[in-house]
């Protein structure tokens, strides 16, 4: 008889990623008795220091802002109920085009292969049944978010594991919500300039190309709560402007692509459960 709990493993990049597009199934499940681990690849280094210095600026010290991020993360954790905390440890790279992208102890420079060894590890002691990490293109482009992609590809290849894998997503019906939030909520906030957008993805998925619809509003405090606890970076998360009960209306479902089902009998091609065929 295997006595090994269904095991929920999210994989992301930075301290506070894990409470944005994750918060909500990483509570929901917690309270349904549900193993939930967070594996967070870096430290957070290169995030806002002391009055939102950024790193470069007089005042920003990676190792400070990193030791702070590492409390937050921990305060978010006990929010989310999240089991077991795991941490890689590798230095921020910064957004795609900063310098700290280059520093050869940085996530986006280490090689593939090695980060995947170490997460490997981890899923072999855990055995999760559902992996969630980011898409190919870490959702909006971030170099940690796409390299937390490759490593977990790569450490699933190295196990014999077949759990359901799953790529968060956003729909764009949500999406167009969002905007409309901005400009409610940041008065200093303006329209991308077009040129720009146009040489990036575009982020999220047509609503029909979603497979999973996760309801979460009963989590939206927690959810909220474990943002908060990031406190240092409030001023780069918006969704704190608004309020609970605003951001648990825009933020209550969390939706993701299925990529691999793991189940004996096959999953629906439309689930609102991540755990959908393994209960």
């Amino acid at each position: 008889m295997d006595n090994r709990p269904l095991t929920l493993m999210a994989v992301h990049a930075h301290p506070d990623d894990e409470a944005t597009g994750t918060g909500g199934v990483l509570a929901r499940y917690a309270a349904e008795g549900i193993r939930t681990v967070l594996v967070t690849c870096t430290d957070g280094g290169c995030g806002d220091g002391p009055g939102g210095a950024k790193p470069g600026d007089p005042g920003h010290d990676p190792v400070a802002v990193a030791a702070l991020r590492r409390q937050e993360l921990k305060a978010s954790c006990d929010v989310l109920d999240i089991t077991h905390l795991e941490t890689l440890d590798y230095a921020d790279s910064g957004m795609m085009g900063w310098a700290t992208n280059d520093a050869p102890e940085s996530f986006w420079r280490t090689p593939v292969e090695q980060s995947a060894a170490r997460l490997a590890d981890l899923m072999r002691r855990y055995e999760p049944d559902v992996v969630v990490t980011y898409d190919e293109n870490g959702f909006y482009g971030h170099p940690d978010h796409i390299q937390a992609n490759r490593v977990t590809v790569a450490a699933l290849a190295l196990t014999e594991l077949t759990p359901k894998v799953y790529w968060t997503t956003a729909p764009r019906s949500a999406m167009r919500k969002f905007m409309e939030a901005m400009r409610e909520f940041d008065p200093e906030w303006t329209e991308p300039d077009p040129a720009e957008v146009a040489t990036v993805p575009e982020i999220g998925l047509p609503d029909e190309e979603i497979t999973t619809w996760v309801d979460v509003s009963e989590f939206g405090g927690q959810k909220f709560g474990a943002l908060a606890a990031h406190a240092s970076q409030g001023e780069n998360i918006f969704f704190l402007k608004m309020g609970q009960e605003r951001f648990t209306d825009l933020m209550g479902v969390e939706t993701f692509v299925r990529v691999q089902d793991g189940t004996a009998t096959g999953a629906d091609v439309l689930e609102n459960d991540l755990f959908a065929g393994l209960r």
